[in-house]
This record gives C-alpha cells, structure tokens and sequence, in this order.
C-alpha cells in the first residue's frame, strides 16, 4: 500500500479522463486504488444513491464508451483481472464523486488515496489551464485580435495570482522562511494545527508569541519531551501535543479553513530549498481536515 501511494502521483494521472467535457476516473480504476473490488465501489452508489447526483457520478453511455476507448491510446482494456469481462458499462466519477466516495467507504486507505486523487486532479487542471494559456498565446500572435489579446491578458492575470498562493524558500533563506512561517501562523485567530512528524522545540518558540490555541500532530519522538510540553504549559498553557505517525508531510490548518503545505520540517527551514503553498482547493483541503478531526 506504501508503494502504491508514494507513486499514485503518477499512477493517478494516468486514470483521470475527459468524457462530457469533465475529467472523470474510471469505478474499475478506483477500485484497484482503494484495494477492493470493483462490485464493492458500484455498491457504495446504489446504497447512496442520491449522494451520487449526475454531476458526480454517471454509468457511461455506448458512445461515452466508444469515444473513450477510441480517443484516449493509453487507456487500457483489462483482458484479465479486475475489471475483466464486466457485463455492464462502467461507472465513472467526477473530483466531487471521488471525494463523496471515500467518505462512504471510510477507510484508511481510502482516505489516503482519496488526498492523493484530489492532488492529482489539480494538477490535471494547472496542466491544462497552463497549456489552454499557451494555445490562447499563439493563437492571438496570429489573429492579432484586440479582444483576444485582452482576454488573454485577463487569463494571465488569474494565472500568475494562483501562483503566488506558492513561494519557494532557497538553501540559506533561514530568516526570510521563518518570518514566512510566523506570518502564517498569526492570521490564526482562534486556532492552529500544525502537522508536523519532526516537530522540536524551535517549534515552541515560535508559538509562544501565538495567544490561540495550538495542537501540534507529530510523531513519538526525543525531539519534544513531556517534560519540555510540561514547562511550555505552565507558562504558556495553550499547546496540545497528538501523537500519530500517519503523516508524511507538514501542514498548517488555519482557524479549521485555510491549509498550508510546507515542503520541509520547521527545524529545518532555509537549510535546504522548500516551498510552502496555500491548498486553494476546497475540497482537498476539507478532506484532509476532516481526516485530522478523527485525530485530534
């Protein structure tokens, strides 16, 4: 399972499709994502059915079918296995399905992929907007069309302010990542999650300025001792420590609405090259909060 989510990325990408003009993965795709059989995803939907509107769920047509197969050479027709011989269409899920489906199944490794999946779609969309954008670029040099060309200038715009929502911090930039860091943390207003597996005490020393509440997920380690949780408290009395070692990554869960990745541990900032980004998508991000509600 370890295997199979360290590279989902790849994996993922290769099974999300266009169909109708929405990209969608495959019910036998997911299975083999989820670990289960295929029946066990078209089971989940028939016993929910009114959470699986159209818009997040549909059976594909004889032409949806067609026209994939057709359209798309890296799809693969299984001969053997699961998916094999199926005597109906299949099922197809949009983002939002995927994201309906692991809150039905409700499993660990549905949860897990299902972060993964969401990952995946996004970067299917910054794929195809970045691409659209060029296409837009070349076809205005051509048609040196007025509107187009404000329109493309419109484009860019939105473009280049989804980018700031990432900042990359260079090896060396130690002050400016962890001004960076402390500037985040203070638009909390009410409280801070951060999920952090090498957490240590540069970490209470930045919160300790915080006058929120704060709960550090980390992993059961020498870095922060009870005895150092037992001193912060009794002056500061606003830090709450969980252990689990579930997580990979670290992030930073603002007043339960805003998530930020950080691509390295806060001992570690500005010593090698990392970026932080601000989780624009809200469904990813309410998925990974639901996920470190169960915890905490």
């Amino acid at each position: 399972m370890e295997e199979l989510i360290t590279e989902s990325k790849i994996v993922v990408e290769n099974m999300i499709y266009e169909v109708r003009g929405k990209q969608v993965m495959l019910d036998s795709d997911l299975a083999e994502l989820y670990q289960v059989e295929t029946k066990r995803i078209n089971e989940a939907v028939k016993n929910n059915f009114e959470k699986f509107p159209e818009r997040f769920s549909w059976v594909l047509s004889n032409d949806d079918w067609t026209f994939l197969r057709s359209k798309i050479s890296t799809l693969k027709i299984k001969t053997s296995g699961r998916g094999a011989h199926r005597k109906y269409m299949p099922r197809v899920f949009t983002e939002q399905g995927v994201a309906m489906l692991a809150t039905i199944l409700k499993s660990k490794v549905a949860t897990e992929v299902s972060i993964k999946i969401m990952d995946a779609f996004v970067m299917m969309r910054k794929y195809i907007s970045t691409n659209l954008l060029e296409q837009r670029y070349i076809n205005n040099q051509v048609m040196q069309n007025t509107e187009n060309i404000k329109l493309l200038q419109e484009s860019f715009k939105k473009f280049d302010k989804n980018r700031k929502n990432t900042e990359i911090y260079f090896n060396g930039q130690i002050w400016d990542a962890y001004s960076k860091i402390l500037e985040i943390f203070k638009k909390a207003k009410s409280s801070l999650i951060i999920v952090d597996a090498y957490a240590d005490n540069t970490l209470l020393d930045i919160i300790k300025r915080l006058s929120i509440n704060v709960t550090i997920i980390t992993k059961k380690n020498n870095l922060i001792t009870d005895q150092d949780i037992l001193k912060y408290n009794k002056q500061y009395n606003n830090l709450v420590i969980k252990y689990d070692d579930t997580f990979h990554d670290r992030y930073f869960i603002i007043d339960n609405k805003k998530v930020y990745h950080c691509g390295a541990s806060i001992n570690r900032i500005g010593y090698k090259t990392f970026s932080i980004t601000l989780m624009s998508d809200k469904e990813v991000s309410k998925l990974l909060i639901n996920n470190i509600s169960d915890i905490i």
